[in-house]
């Protein structure tokens, strides 16, 4: 698992499954926290973004100047990867399936031609959670 202890509005968690070539990264650069699902195997770094969620607005967290903890796992095949913020889960991109979730189910896209990661809809998936923490932790 990687961690990061961060104030809001200066954050940046990178973290590479143990399957190439998949990386996750968590960033704050003060408006919003994101999360990426990326393809490092790709030549330039927008490129390499797959997918892209909203963690969080700034200005609606209660306390933007309490540390926090932003913790990345990935599942054991390294398909999955979970972002967790003071331990709550609140992403998971799912690599083998292509498809992303955030409780903020945004930003949400009209799926281009040829596009293959789902973009439409990044509603929080409960199930898939559990699913993803069962594997993990048991």
């Amino acid at each position: 698992m990687d961690s990061l202890n961060f104030t809001p509005g200066r954050a940046f968690l990178s973290s590479n499954s143990p399957t190439v070539p998949w990386t996750v990264v968590f960033e704050d650069e003060g408006p919003a926290g994101y999360f990426y699902a990326c393809d490092r195997s790709q030549e330039t770094q927008e490129a390499s973004i797959l997918d892209s969620m909203l963690i969080y607005n700034g200005a609606a967290l209660d306390d933007r100047t309490r540390e926090r903890l932003a913790s990345i796992q990935w599942s054991r095949d390294g398909q999955q990867a979970v972002l967790y913020l003071d331990g709550s889960a609140q992403a998971l991109a799912d690599f083998s399936t292509k498809q992303s979730f955030c409780r903020s189910n945004f930003p949400n896209f009209l799926e281009g031609q040829g596009e293959t990661w789902r973009k439409n809809s990044h509603a929080w998936d409960e199930e898939a959670i559990r699913r993803f923490e069962a594997a993990i932790y048991a």
